[in-house]
């Protein structure tokens, strides 16, 4: 890395920025050969500009993030924030001519207190490390995006992410006490607490969290641990439509049931995952609803919402019989994404939230745009939230295919708006919604935000482009 830096072109604004990046950062934390810093330019979103990053930097420590900050302030460089990229809204995409600061190294679990029921990480600690090593003191950290093997906490704390457990644990937000934030002129902050309660002052730490490194670099967060659950069962129910089993939701969520999952997928996701993996699921069905419970008597749990099921019209409910079938269907779950992309190639991924008792209109709407703009476009859902994930299939070599691809994904999140959703209940606004996020909140909303913005980072140095 030490010699892709100094064979590096160099002109002199470059030249100077990595010169006083150097003088407190190691050689190998700073990255200027163009073929490396071209790896750290966009995330994993579809139609998303990115541009050329002047340097990558990998800092370790606090200090080294702030040094980064005070040059970037002082050279009036931007700077964008990175975790593992694994995103799907153009949020860590790189700007011309930024930093790209990279907090993968930062990787660090600092504290596990199983009385305080609370862990203390940086930034880059990968989702899955912190829930296996909190296991191991028997607690649990719910939030499990889809991803979770792949992304960090920092990642997920910049955009709020959400998961598969959400519609009774909650979302990322929830779990977040407290942060260490180096703000745009290089200060550290502290925000929250480590207490079980606290409501002293304006609450900064969620503030942050799913403002996408617009205000602030996180580089420690306090986190909330619950304790670890029982295994959870699984059942399947097969549906002859997507409003059926969107029936089936709202009869489960009003019946006063909290099951630990409440996933769906409609018959395109179903015949692409087996296309995948071979899995075997149902392709006659038109809608598969996924409920799991993790109670100390699940099997009860199961047998109540499969008479719901049967009520809303299933064509067929099978509980899962012990840990290993439950996982196979989950599995199934996981694949979704992954077996729809093999489908054209590409995917845009939409992020739509509605209430659960519009999920059902959400579902034949997605059905509508498929067929108006002639695509294939599956659906997998955290239905129990009314999350809804419409994934449009495309060659992205064919430029009428992909025009219309784009088209239907504005179609999409004109409808949720429609439905009173969302525009993204977990992925963020990133660049690839930043229109639509000003017709959601409206003028004096994006006035307020742009204040905030302003406040925290004057000169417009963290993450431009992204948001507003």
């Amino acid at each position: 890395m030490i010699m892709s830096r100094i064979e590096a072109p160099r002109d002199e604004a470059t030249g100077n920025l990595t010169d006083r990046l150097l003088s407190g950062l190691p050689a190998e934390a700073v990255l200027t050969d163009p073929d490396v810093t071209a790896s750290y330019a966009n995330d994993m979103a579809s139609f998303c500009e990115a541009g050329t990053p002047a340097v990558v930097v990998l800092p370790r420590t606090v200090e080294q993030v702030q040094h980064v900050m005070r040059t970037a302030t002082e050279l009036r460089v931007p700077v964008v924030p990175q975790g593992a990229r694994t995103g799907l809204s153009g949020a860590a995409n790189a700007s011309d001519g930024c930093i790209v600061l990279s907090l993968v190294k930062m990787d660090r679990i600092l504290e596990i207190n199983p009385v305080d029921r609370i862990a203390v990480v940086e930034p880059g600690v990968i989702n899955a490390t912190l829930s296996r090593a909190v296991g191991e003191h028997g607690l649990y950290y719910p939030p499990d995006p889809s991803s979770w093997e792949m992304c960090t906490i920092g990642g997920n704390i910049g955009t709020a992410s959400g998961g598969l457990c959400c519609v009774k644990y909650g979302v990322t937000a929830e779990y977040v006490l407290g942060l260490d934030v180096v703000l745009a002129d290089g200060r550290l902050m502290s925000t929250g607490r480590r207490t079980a309660k606290g409501v002293a002052g304006y609450d900064l730490t969620r503030l942050f969290v799913g403002s996408e490194g617009s205000l602030g670099i996180v580089v420690r967060a306090i986190l909330a641990l619950k304790p670890q659950p029982p295994q959870q069962l699984v059942l399947a129910a097969e549906f002859g439509s997507a409003r059926a089993a969107c029936d089936a939701v709202c009869r489960i969520m009003e019946g006063g049931h909290v099951p630990s999952l409440l996933e769906l997928m409609d018959r395109t996701t179903v015949k692409a995952v087996n296309d995948l993996a071979h899995m075997g699921l149902p392709e006659t069905t038109e809608a598969l609803l996924l409920a799991a419970f993790d109670t100390h008597d699940p099997a009860a749990d199961l047998a109540a919402v499969g008479a719901l099921c049967e009520a809303a019209g299933a064509t067929q409910v099978v509980p899962a019989e012990d840990a290993a079938e439950s996982e196979l269907l989950l599995q199934a779950r996981r694949l979704s994404l992954t077996a729809l992309e093999a489908v054209k190639g590409t995917t845009m991924i939409d992020d739509v939230c509605v209430p659960r008792s519009r999920l059902g209109d959400m579902l034949e709407g997605v059905e509508r745009v498929a067929e108006k703009y002639a695509l294939t476009i599956g659906v997998c859902a955290h239905a129990g939230d009314g999350n809804t994930h419409p994934t449009v299939c495309f060659d992205a070599g064919d430029p009428d295919e992909s025009r219309r691809a784009r088209e239907s994904f504005d179609e999409l999140m004109a409808l949720g708006l429609e439905l009173s959703g969302t525009i993204t209940g977990e992925h963020g606004v990133g660049v690839l919604k930043k229109e639509w996020l000003a017709r959601e909140i409206g003028p004096v909303g994006v006035e307020m935000q742009r204040a905030i913005k302003a406040t925290f980072d004057p000169l417009g140095l963290l993450n431009p482009g992204k948001l507003f």
